[in-house]
């Protein structure tokens, strides 16, 4: 599998959990990676594993200040742009902030990076894109309405990624990312993602709920497969590749009860008292899509991409590093 060695890597939201990872597997490679964020959601406490590591330099400062970014795309050959208030939740309460970020912060990140000759522009795009489309598995030419303020502003980041593209000819690509989980994610928050905060429940004995019946399925992808799409669109030298947005996900699904009857049982295995831990069902959520399954077929076709991770192999690896990081 093709990897990005020897380049100048910008990582933006690099404290939080999808960065942190990117940032530890580039440095692998003989990359020089810096890091811009802020800590609205990310953790100093993610990059404490490689901060003394000499190929790694971090900005503290905010996508939204156009100079910052600026300051952060010098001399870079790839920016891979993580930064973003996500949360589907955070959105609906606060969709103001959402947008200033998103949107606004995505564009000064575009600017910067077209000023500074960056080579290669691969931004974090999401399946929230798809709104109330029913077809499944989602393919990337086809998607519905909006859901909610935060699937607006991925939106729209597709839409000036291809302006950027065609206009500019900067080299973007899009990953729409599939309830990624794994490793650094944080468990804590109004606006935890679900693997993570359920997992903090089961290890203190505590029941999780479940928005709605459980039901409803998710594609959900482990860190690693994120991981590799970022090296492949990355390095990818296919034209047909440059300018699109592909799926990032593992091309299955399970639904929220089977996710977390695994999650208890993999648990279980370090506490046995985690198997009797009962699940609550609480009222569905606003602005949730009822089921999520990606097509993988054009990041296979013209990525190369396989993923190596299912929902089993990365649950076990997950639960693994969670047992040892979160009690």
């Amino acid at each position: 599998m093709s990897k990005i060695k020897n380049k100048k890597v910008l990582v933006t939201g690099g404290a939080g959990f999808i960065g942190s990872n990117l940032i530890e597997d580039l440095l692998k490679f003989e990359n020089t990676v810096i890091c811009l964020d802020n800590f609205e959601t990310g953790h100093r406490s993610n990059l404490k594993s490689f901060s003394s590591n000499k190929r790694f330099s971090f900005i503290e400062g905010d996508i939204r200040d156009l100079e910052v970014c600026k300051k952060a795309c010098e001399g870079v050959d790839i920016v891979l742009h993580q930064a973003a208030l996500g949360s589907v939740p955070r959105s609906i309460n606060d969709p103001i902030n959402t947008n200033e970020a998103n949107i606004n912060g995505f564009l000064n990140m575009l600017v910067a990076a077209r000023d500074a000759g960056v080579k290669r522009f691969v931004y974090a795009a999401s399946s929230s894109t798809y709104g109330d489309s029913k077809e499944l598995p989602k393919i990337e030419e086809n998607i519905g309405k909006p859901l909610s303020p935060y699937a607006v502003t991925k939106y729209v980041n597709e839409l000036y990624a291809h302006v950027f593209r065609l206009n500019y000819c900067l080299e973007t690509i899009g990953l729409r990312y599939f309830n990624v989980y794994g490793r650094r994610q944080d468990p804590n928050g109004a606006y935890a993602a679900v693997i993570p905060k359920f997992t903090q429940l089961f290890i203190d004995h505590n029941s999780p709920t479940i928005n709605g019946d459980g039901t409803f399925s998710r594609d959900f992808t482990y860190i690693d497969n994120v991981i590799q799409m970022n090296h492949l669109a990355a390095t990818t030298e296919n034209p047909d590749a440059i300018g699109e947005v592909f799926n990032t996900a593992v091309g299955d699904r399970a639904t929220l009860l089977q996710m977390t009857n695994l999650l208890r049982e993999y648990l279980a295995e370090f506490d046995e008292k985690i198997a009797s831990v009962n699940v609550i069902h609480g009222p569905e959520r606003k602005g949730d899509i009822p089921h999520s399954l990606a097509s993988i077929e054009k990041a296979k076709k013209l990525l190369g991409y396989e993923p190596t991770h299912d929902l089993e192999k990365g649950l076990k690896e997950a639960v693994q590093w969670y047992w040892e990081n979160l009690k």
